[in-house]
């Protein structure tokens, strides 16, 4: 029934725990296929794709142009993008199962948290899952799960940098977005690096110069900039 396609970029180790949490789903046989959309690895990407029977689709460096060349490639009926960072709780099967039964005209997201403690995390959590349902704005590491037919009539995911998820999130509107009864867990990793207050300042920045028309190319470089402090 599904295709689930994750972009990878080195990701070699946190690609472990992110396809090990896709086991209920391999369990319940609601997985048609499981697809990398690697935009270049050096490391064992293509290595563990192989052992675990994933396909490997190479595209261009750049998120957007990754899940949309690993969306071109599926043949599942819906697509599940997952961060390769991002494991899914055990109730994910049941959860899109519900969703592709009674909300077949709308995309959904899970409930994102981090795998770390604190007050930190629990409020920057809590405020994408806000802003999710408030504003019909889920970020990628929510996962996003959208029939296939769907995907294509809105266009699917540009060829942007970043910023792709609140592109496709755009083109779907509010009333094709919906809670899905499952949970996100990504890492938190950038976020302690950098730190909570600091990364989630620049990624409302961020947010903020893409709706005033700032092209994604020009936000990335802000992006990488940080990332490299």
């Amino acid at each position: 029934m599904i295709s689930i396609v994750i972009p990878t970029l080195n990701a070699a180790p946190t690609l472990g725990p992110t396809l090990g949490a896709l086991g209920p789903g391999v369990a319940d046989g609601v997985i048609r296929e499981v697809i990398f959309a690697d935009g270049g690895s050096t490391d064992d990407t293509a290595d563990i794709a192989e052992g675990v029977g994933a396909r490997l689709v190479a595209a261009p460096r750049g998120r957007g142009t990754q899940l949309a060349a690993g969306a071109e490639a599926a043949r599942g009926d819906w697509l599940l993008f997952l961060h390769a960072d991002t494991r899914l709780s055990p109730d994910w099967p049941a959860a899109m199962r519900s969703h592709v039964a009674t909300r077949p005209d709308a995309a959904g997201w899970a409930r994102l948290r981090f795998d770390a403690a604190g007050a930190a995390p629990s409020f920057v959590a809590g405020w994408a899952n806000l802003r999710a349902r408030r504003l019909a704005l889920p970020y990628g590491d929510q996962a996003l799960l959208i029939s296939a037919a769907l995907y294509r009539a809105v266009g699917g995911h540009p060829p942007a940098p970043l910023m792709e998820d609140v592109a496709l999130a755009r083109a779907l509107g509010r009333r094709r977005l919906a809670p899905l009864a499952c949970t996100a867990e990504t890492s938190a990793t950038r976020y302690e690096t950098e730190g909570w207050a600091a990364r989630g300042a620049r990624n409302l920045l961020c947010l903020s110069l893409y709706s005033l028309g700032v092209p994604p190319q020009r936000i990335q470089r802000l992006y990488e900039r940080s990332d490299r402090r």
